[in-house]
């Protein structure tokens, strides 16, 4: 019989929490650091020492040796430098324990090594972690032994964010600011912050350990490069919500476990479309919280699954021909008071505040639209958007019939006086109840859809940190309520001002409210002819990040410089040509030390199968003309590998920047196509026993 697990009692046991800080700490001081964590402000010296003191005793109790400032570079996962509690033995020998207010908040690691898009020279080392106070440490376990984390921002010596978190601060501020404006003019003075909201869904791939390290494209490029259909996909939708195998069931109990530690909400887990494809889903959290416990997900479902002998993939899309992933950012805005301004309420058509708020996000949405798509833009996402699987590249909102009914009336006329209600279900079984349904259905082929009291933001990458879409998902909603208080504040008549700035808002940017099928070519056109923006891949899409229209947006909050965005430019240029690079290298790799060799051998074999088979005297037709097949493919895939390799090395000598980028893209990428047609061609024709790795069989179906 299984031990009885107690959750209340196991979660946040590893966090050192606002309860922990009020038991272990002065009042006096626990006060001041709530003060700080609600309305900002800086520790003092002597406060800080006393809960460096505090969270160390804390975390050595729980057999923590070192601690470690945990920050997001922009890398895409997170950094750590551990360094242990001890200091100098006193007189006698002894070692003694120790950590510092000033250890706790502020550390120096090597900035020239992190990438900073030319903001610092690889001879400028110095960069700085400052700990984030409104995320709380905790205790990583790993081989190493117990960690005290301390999430931290992380800026270069002359104070540029060099990460995804202090950029995602700053977003907040400003959202918080300009949303307290729109609350006050409709007379709300209890409200004394506005909170973004975010709970990140994360789709992710499960197979077993051993066969994927048989395979170099898994182990370097996080997907496979190469790989036939196998004969079953998911195209018996067997898998979706299915039973969840024996095997697998038992890393998702050891994966919640250890994130309910931590102090992560993870609430839903279930089979996903494809074969081997999962998800897991948290409660909503402060949208820092959120993707500080993203990157915990994302670490604890890569590290718990070795432990169970199992290779997690996060990649967007591992497997060609079934289901990518991705990771549905689920984003709402609600202040200390527990009010959810996207809550339309009962009567929205009569709620004022709720459809200022609604019209100001489409202002944001159609204004910004290439800023957001750019938000979930990188290179694995490339092989997903647009693939009817995911959501178009194209953005667009989804607001479902009842909320598009009272748009189209307020546009009409500046006023809505009727409401689309949900009908009864009746499932015509007397045992089973009927109700009301909710009186707008979902539409999965959205990239931006209103679910009832939140937008989902369907298009972010699976591996992608959530920290780059809520930034810009802050910074658009946050100018736009910037723009109509200016506008509100200075009314003579607030009621009529209100009314007539909705209905202009909505008016001007109902192009972006589609209810349609996403995956529909019409809609292509139909986008088109609306205005709206199609930037069909990265390499496009990072070109939006220094126009004048977002260098004017993200300075004016304060969220980033100029200077910092052309760095991130720059940085994401890079990444892309780096990441093809390796991928191009790696199929290279495959084909000419092992699969082409391969293909020799077994074409070998045949030969030699001719030939037995004539000199007795009979038919050899089939290993002959299968013989000429494979030697043709084989040939091609030579010549398509020699293809590749040529305009790789042209690659490799490019400096480094956009037009490197976008020839990896237009030539290279292609090149590689080119030479996956024959390889999996030949896939289905070798005899299994001379193919040199597993294959998609091996892999989605054996786990």
């Amino acid at each position: 019989m299984s031990e009885i697990l107690n959750v209340e009692e196991i979660f946040g046991s590893k966090v050192f929490s606002l309860g922990k800080m009020k038991e272990r700490l002065p009042e006096e001081v626990y006060n001041e650091l709530v003060s700080i964590m609600e309305h900002g402000g800086e520790l003092t010296r002597a406060a800080a020492n006393v809960v460096a003191k505090a969270m160390k005793d804390w975390a050595m109790e729980n057999g923590a040796t070192h601690y470690t400032h945990w920050f997001q570079p922009l890398t895409g996962i997170t950094a750590e430098k551990h360094d242990a509690f001890v200091t100098h033995p006193d007189k006698e020998g002894k070692m003694l324990m120790e950590f510092s207010g000033k250890e706790l908040i502020k550390g120096e690691p090597d900035a020239s090594s992190f990438p900073s898009g030319g903001l610092r020279a690889t001879f400028e080392a110095r960069g700085y972690t400052t700990w984030d106070i409104t995320s709380p440490a905790f205790i990583k376990e790993t081989a190493t032994g117990p960690t005290l984390c301390i999430p931290t921002a992380f800026c270069s010596y002359t104070g540029e964010a060099l990460d995804k978190k202090t950029p995602l601060l700053r977003s907040m501020e400003a959202l918080d600011k300009q949303a307290l404006r729109i609350l006050r003019l409709f007379g709300n003075i209890e409200a004394k912050k506005v909170i973004p909201c975010v709970g990140a869904e994360q789709e992710y791939f499960i197979i077993d350990a051993k066969k994927a390290l048989k395979r170099e494209d898994i182990i370097f490029a996080g997907r496979t490069l190469y790989g036939a259909p196998a004969p079953k996909g998911q195209e018996m939708d067997d898998h979706y919500f299915g039973v969840i195998r024996e095997r697998v069931g038992g890393f998702m109990h050891d994966v919640n476990v250890e994130l309910w530690k931590l102090g992560v909400t993870a609430k839903t887990q279930h089979n996903e479309a494809a074969p081997a494809q999962h998800e897991l889903a948290p409660i909503y959290e402060t949208a820092n919280v959120a993707v500080d416990h993203n990157q915990l997900v994302m670490e604890t479902l890569k590290r718990v699954a070795g432990k169970h002998s199992l290779r997690c993939m996060l990649h967007e899309k591992p497997f060609a021909g079934v289901n990518g992933s991705g990771k549905h950012n689920n984003w709402s805005i609600t202040t200390d008071t527990g009010l959810n301004l996207l809550e339309p309420g009962k009567k929205p058509n009569e709620n004022t505040q709720f459809l200022l708020v609604l019209a100001c996000i489409m202002k944001a949405v159609d204004t910004h639209a290439d800023l957001l798509r750019q938000s979930a833009s990188n290179v694995g996402n490339d092989l997903r958007l647009g693939g009817y699987e995911a959501p178009p590249a194209i953005i667009s909102m989804f607001l479902g019939e009842q909320l598009e009914d009272v748009v189209a009336q307020l546009v009409e006329t500046g006023h809505a006086d009727s409401l689309k209600k949900g009908e009864v279900l009746k499932t015509g079984v007397s045992t089973l109840p009927d109700f009301v349904k909710d009186a707008t259905d979902r539409n999965r082929t959205s990239p931006f859809a209103f679910t009832g009291n939140k937008f989902e933001f369907r298009m972010v990458g699976s591996e992608d940190s959530i920290g780059s879409p809520n930034i810009t998902l802050n910074a658009i909603v946050a100018e736009a309520f910037c723009e109509a208080a200016d506008r509100l504040e200075a009314a003579e008549d607030f009621d009529e001002a209100v009314h007539n700035l909705i209905k202009e808002y909505m008016s001007k940017h109902q192009r972006i409210i589609f209810n349609g099928n996403g995956y529909a070519k019409e809609w292509t056109e139909e986008a088109a002819r609306r205005g709206l923006p199609n930037i069909p891949t990265m390499v496009e899409a990072v070109e939006t990040l220094t126009t004048k229209k977002a260098i004017r947006l993200f300075e004016k909050f304060g969220i980033f410089t100029e200077a910092e965005l052309h760095s991130r430019a720059e940085i994401l240029y890079e990444i892309y040509a780096k990441t093809i690079n390796i991928e191009a290298l790696t199929m290279l790799d495959m084909a000419n030390k092992q699969m082409i060799p391969a293909v020799v051998k077994f074409a070998k074999a045949l030969a030699d199968t001719t030939v037995t088979v004539k000199m007795a005297g009979g038919d050899a037709s089939v290993s002959k003309s299968l013989l000429k097949e494979v030697t043709a493919k084989l040939t091609a895939m030579k010549k398509a590998a020699e293809r590749l390799q040529k305009v790789e090395d042209a690659g490799a000598q490019m400096a480094r920047g956009k037009e490197q980028a976008f020839y990896y893209r237009n030539k290279v990428v292609t090149a590689m196509n080119e030479l996956r047609l024959p390889a999996d061609e030949l896939e289905k024709m070798v005899d299994k026993e001379f193919w040199p790795f597993p294959t998609y069989s091996d892999l989605l179906f054996e786990v």
